[in-house]
């Protein structure tokens, strides 16, 4: 199964760092939800934070206001893993160049959508 760590994972449901905990559920993927104070989100183990997280990951997707993503991109560039989705609302052109500086290669796309997923029908 592929996995995703959800950065910026939240428990309330009209969240998009909800809808997509849910949206790759519903696809199969290994979830790996990230949130500094939770422990459970939609059944799934939380992990405080990226480097917590046990496997090397095939996506991981941005659900942060851009401001805090920023402190998130060493710990994204210390992990193994694919695809990095910004999603929209998470960048920045400071967060866009930051990413770029540690060698990683931002999307700037809606992960859910990207599994063919309305966030609308979530």
């Amino acid at each position: 199964m592929p996995s995703i760590a959800i950065v910026g994972a939240s428990r309330q449901q009209r969240k998009f760092g909800n809808k997509a905990v849910r949206a790759y559920l519903q696809k199969g993927w290994d979830v790996f939800p990230v949130h500094p104070s939770e422990e459970s989100i939609e059944g799934c183990r939380v992990f405080a934070s990226l480097r917590d997280v046990p496997c090397p990951l095939d996506r991981v997707a941005l659900y942060l206001p851009p401001h805090v993503g920023l402190t998130i991109l060493e710990d994204l560039a210390a992990v193994e893993h694919g695809d990095f989705f910004v999603n929209p609302g998470a960048g920045s052109p400071e967060l866009t160049a930051r990413a770029r500086e540690l060698g990683l290669e931002p999307l700037d796309d809606c992960a859910i959508v990207a599994i063919g997923v309305s966030p609308a029908a979530l």
